[in-house]
């Protein structure tokens, strides 16, 4: 299993929000880029980084740093937050992104995937965020109608690989993952599921490695010290 390690990025540090409410976030550090270089002391191979601002305006507003920390640590870099076109889709992954991750696009727009040239579509993950069973959108601000395996079913269709799925109802309340909704995904469609929210614990870590998950995403139990990093990357293998 691999473990991404998270950087969210908000107003040029990396913070953490609780269940995705912007009124509730907390500073962990003025210096993302710093925080990068120590996952990969650590043994970090991939990092997950996403613009909590591009999320909720659109735009992408921290693209100049994540590229640095990109260019700087040379890690596998999956980029989420406000990828709603084409331009910022070919923007990342020209300039070195590994892997882009598509959320309201991908609901709210059908054809968008099935749009982009087959070069792209390799690099693409779609971010799940599920809401009291159903699909949340800009960045976390309004739910869909539709519910998590009516829209998995349609990502599987369009020949999705990896979908990244977040409880928010855990994120960054340190309750631990949903093992229970990973596995039904798992069992009930032939894609990547990577885990996110409520990490927290080496046994989250072991659970869902056990259960043949693809990969884990770490963010808060990283920063208040809950999960040893360096461990966890070692159990996770």
């Amino acid at each position: 299993m691999i473990l991404f390690p998270a950087i969210d990025l908000s107003g040029g540090e990396a913070v953490r929000l609780y269940k995705g409410d912007f009124a509730q976030k907390t500073v962990y550090s003025s210096d993302p880029l710093s925080v990068a270089k120590d996952f990969k002391a650590k043994g970090a191979t991939h990092i997950h980084l996403v613009d909590l601002d591009g999320a909720k305006s659109g735009a992408r507003t921290h693209f100049d740093l994540i590229l640095d920390i990109k260019r700087q640590t040379g890690l596998f870099a999956e980029v989420g937050g406000g990828i709603r076109t084409e331009e910022d889709v070919a923007a990342y992954l020209n300039a070195g992104i590994d892997r882009v991750i598509l959320g309201t696009v991908a609901l709210q727009d059908p054809t968008f995937i099935p749009r982009l040239p087959a070069a792209y579509r390799e690099k693409i993950a779609v971010g799940v965020d599920i809401k009291d069973g159903f699909v949340a959108v800009k960045g976390w601000t309004e739910t869909s109608q539709t519910d998590v395996y009516t829209f998995c079913d349609k990502l599987q269709k369009e020949g999705v690989r990896t979908v990244i799925c977040t409880d928010i109802g855990r994120d960054g309340a340190m309750q631990g993952a949903n093992g229970e909704l990973y596995r039904s995904l798992s069992e009930r469609f032939e894609m990547d599921f990577v885990a996110s929210g409520g990490v927290s614990s080496m046994e989250d870590v072991v659970r869902l490695r056990d259960m043949g998950l693809y990969g884990a995403i770490i963010g808060k139990a990283y920063y208040v010290g809950a999960i040893d990093l360096r461990e966890a990357l070692e159990v996770a293998k």
